[in-house]
């Protein structure tokens, strides 16, 4: 599943437009590369996201097929610290 896909149906980010936006900032780092909004993710990748005055940890622990519903999205990844 892509990068942005994955951020919005995990719902790390709300919508997939920022999604992009932000990875092509070079916001978002995927194993601690610069990562496009098309990067291929696979499980047990980390994902980091750099907000404005914090830095957020992930890893990816089921890649979905399709859309996940709201209660699921939290089991798709598990917080670092």
């Amino acid at each position: 599943m892509r990068l942005d896909k994955f951020l919005k149906v995990s719902r790390l980010i709300k919508r997939r437009t920022i999604a992009n936006t932000v990875s092509e900032m070079g916001r978002v780092l995927v194993n601690g590369n610069p990562a496009k909004p098309a990067k291929q993710l696979k499980v047990g990748d980390i994902i980091e996201i750099e907000y404005a005055n914090r830095t957020e940890k992930y890893e990816v622990l089921i890649v979905p097929s399709g859309n996940v519903s709201v209660q699921e999205a939290p089991t798709l990844y598990k917080t670092l610290d």
